[in-house]
């Protein structure tokens, strides 16, 4: 065991990983020494930055916990901290059931770990973070909470109401990443196309991505997290106009069919999404569109994932990911909906939906075959550079690889050609020319 030591171990997305590297540069401002997400965890306080928002994340952050409770009672680590938003909704719950843990603290207590660790919060580097994805790209946070109210989501009792940043704020922090050399911001919030409502009484995404689009040496500017209801029209030319605006967006649409959007609590119906998805496409030529879907929502009927089946053959979106229903609770539909859908037809409807979309996926990337598409290179692994178009967003989306002939410049971009596609991946040569 090492004195004087904090290991952060990061859970769920990648707003929770925005998070665990503000508290990492206050924590290093304190003299301590940080790893984030160590392969052996050692050190001699351990905080756990956990997610709750559907079952599956709730049980690998408990089982996290229990892990380092193991590792606690082994006399491997010292003390244990637990954060995020499975503590911030679940804590007198598990305080009973986990008493190895020696603190539990909100999403955004993290002055309190400071305070626990006998430090003090740092204000002065309030906006301060230490980078733990790859040099060359970062996350940046625009927004807290989620004012949408959907049934099955328990993220607005964790987060609480929307607060948008100032711009003044996000701006400085973007600067910030720039100068230290990202090359590529992902802009994340619960929900981006609500930013500045609670500011402003009007959505003012369109202009904060203008503005951070005319920062220099910011070559990629990339959307995550929007919603279809109320979504801010003035962003498409905007996407379509500033080349180093992605033409690119993660929506969740959640499903298509109207007795299940209703009983969602989706604000939106299907001919509204239908004619929503046209506007995007035509307005923003070659975009590529990311969505996530949900089978098994109570009540769902067999004409109901028909339907869906039927949107998702129409639509042929670009990329795709989804998921079985399972009840949180203090949702909505936790609360009033009977969870009727056994989970081997849960299992059963995603296993479809997915095949469907995995012939979609290998039609869409069999078309860019013999394309040329400027291309970050991330990483060498073995004999292969991985690269990411600007289709292409870190972890969660195809990627390209080049086999390593020659060498290429991490960080950097290339031009590439592809020679050949399968469901998930491109591969492709330097282009010369």
């Amino acid at each position: 065991m090492r004195h004087n030591s904090v290991d952060i171990i990061t859970l769920g997305c990648s707003k929770n990983l925005v998070d665990s590297e503000r508290l990492i540069a206050q924590l290093r401002a304190s003299g301590l020494k940080v790893k984030h997400d160590p392969d052996k965890v050692s050190a001699e306080t351990v905080v756990i930055n956990t997610c709750g928002f559907i079952g599956d994340a709730q049980e690998e952050s408990i089982n996290m916990i229990l892990e380092c409770a193991e590792l606690k009672k082994a006399g491997k680590i010292g003390k244990i901290y637990v954060m995020g938003c499975l503590s911030q909704k679940f804590h007198k719950e598990l305080m009973a059931e986990i008493p190895e843990v020696d603190g539990w603290y909100g999403k955004f207590d993290w002055n309190g770990i400071l305070k626990e660790l006998g430090h003090e919060w740092h204000g002065e580097i309030e906006n301060d973070r230490v980078i733990t994805t790859p040099p060359h790209y970062a996350y940046l946070k625009i927004a807290e909470g989620c004012n949408r109210g959907c049934a099955y989501c328990a993220i607005p009792l964790m987060t609480g109401k929307y607060r948008s940043r100032s711009q003044e704020d996000i701006l400085d922090e973007a600067r910030k990443l720039v100068a230290k050399g990202v090359k590529e911001i992902q802009l994340i919030a619960q929900d981006l196309t609500y930013y500045g409502t609670d500011i402003a009484h009007k959505p003012t995404l369109a202009e904060l991505v203008e503005r951070l689009s005319d920062i220099p040496g910011l070559e990629w500017l990339r959307l995550h997290y929007g919603y279809p209801n109320n979504f801010p029209m003035d962003l498409l030319p905007v996407m379509r106009e500033r080349d180093n605006v992605c033409k690119y967006m993660d929506i969740a649409l959640q499903h298509i069919s109207d007795p299940v959007l209703k009983r969602m609590h989706r604000n939106i119906t299907a001919q509204e999404t239908r004619d929503f998805l046209a506007r995007i496409r035509q307005e923003v030529p070659g975009i590529h569109l990311r969505t996530t879907l949900m089978v098994g929502f109570p009540g769902e009927t067999d004409d109901d994932y028909a339907r869906l089946l039927d949107f998702v053959r129409e639509q042929r979106f670009e990329r795709m990911g989804a998921f079985a229903y399972c009840e949180v609770d203090g949702t909505y539909s936790a609360l009033h909906y009977k969870d009727d859908i056994t989970d081997e037809v849960k299992q059963s409807r995603l296993s479809r939906l997915m095949r469907v979309q995995q012939d979609i996926s290998a039609s869409i990337s069999e078309s860019k075959v013999g394309k040329t598409f400027k291309t970050m290179i991330d990483s060498l692994e073995g004999d292969y550079y991985i690269g990411r178009t600007e289709f292409d967003s870190p972890e969660v989306d195809p990627e390209v690889l080049i086999k390593a002939d020659s060498q290429l410049p991490v960080g950097e971009f290339v031009n590439v050609r592809v020679t050949e596609a399968d469901a998930f991946d491109l591969y492709g040569e330097i282009e010369t020319n």
